[in-house]
């Protein structure tokens, strides 16, 4: 399923990939892009392609080889190379729980964007104190080019946002279209986000699927949007958002519907965002 979708997006227009060594779909993805490539649909330079450095692999020694194991299967280069949080432990799992005292990785990341192995470093799930503590790190010679962090409706990143724009660090949303109802997560009185009156009430008024508003919104507001799914009409429809605008001001008065949760003090949701 992983492999046809992606080749469907990408016939689609898609350029921009988000993946992980942890999602353990990275083969079938870089087999769909060495397709569309071979069949003359891109060029290897025509993606943007991201991966993550996991939280078992903060060891300066290990950084590296977490970035070949994507490489292996994307080919060349990342476009961008992300630190997924502060917050590590270095045992062979990926339940990661622990704080750390342990050094942080940056100056590993900048080895590999050195050695041409990925174009830019950027950072996913970091607040404000996080991103201050990296950008004030001593000796820092690539500052991150981007965060990317839960941003939806629901959950709008308004002062992460401002942040991140004063510091000309972009904004990347995953779960623009709303996450799962888990119980730690959501406030359970709030209705899942692409049933939401307000998001619905736009979705008729504009002629378009409470997902599209949902998406338009965040790229109104300057912040790249990842879309997911494995169905290809939704995959079709999710990319048609350029050339109209939605009005963000009612959307923007309904953004307090995500519950802060912490397993450690290192995790991103220990302080607010």
């Amino acid at each position: 399923m992983i492999l046809q979708a992606t080749e469907i997006a990408i016939e689609a227009g898609y350029r921009h990939i988000d993946c992980a060594y942890v999602y353990q779909v990275e083969e079938e993805v870089g087999l769909a892009i060495r397709r569309k490539i071979i069949d003359g649909t891109v060029k290897r330079e025509d993606i943007f392609y991201t991966s993550k450095l996991w939280s078992t692999f903060h060891r300066p020694e290990l950084v590296q080889s977490c970035l070949e194991r994507s490489l292996h299967h994307c080919g060349h280069f990342l476009t961008v190379f992300l630190l997924r949080v502060l917050s590590c432990n270095y045992i062979d799992t990926v339940d990661c729980t622990n704080d750390s005292s342990q050094p942080l990785p940056p100056k590993a990341m900048e080895k590999c964007k050195d050695a041409g192995l990925a174009k830019s470093i950027g950072v996913s799930n970091f607040n404000q104190r996080q991103l201050e503590m990296i950008l004030n790190k001593p000796g820092l010679r690539y500052k991150p080019v981007c965060n990317q962090v839960e941003c939806h409706v629901y959950h709008n990143q308004r002062k992460l946002l401002d942040f991140c724009k004063s510091k000309d660090i972009v904004l990347v949303a995953f779960g623009a279209l709303g996450t799962q109802q888990e119980k730690r997560w959501v406030n359970q009185s709030s209705p899942v986000l692409l049933d939401d009156p307000v998001l619905c009430t736009l979705a008729k008024k504009h002629k378009r699927s409470p997902a599209l508003i949902a998406l338009r919104y965040q790229l109104q507001r300057g912040i790249v949007v990842l879309a997911q799914s494995l169905k290809e009409s939704e995959i079709k429809e999710n990319i048609q958002v350029q050339r109209w605008v939605v009005g963000i001001l009612i959307l923007s008065q309904n953004s307090s519907r995500f519950c802060a949760n912490s397993i450690s003090p290192s995790r991103p949701f220990h302080v607010g965002f």
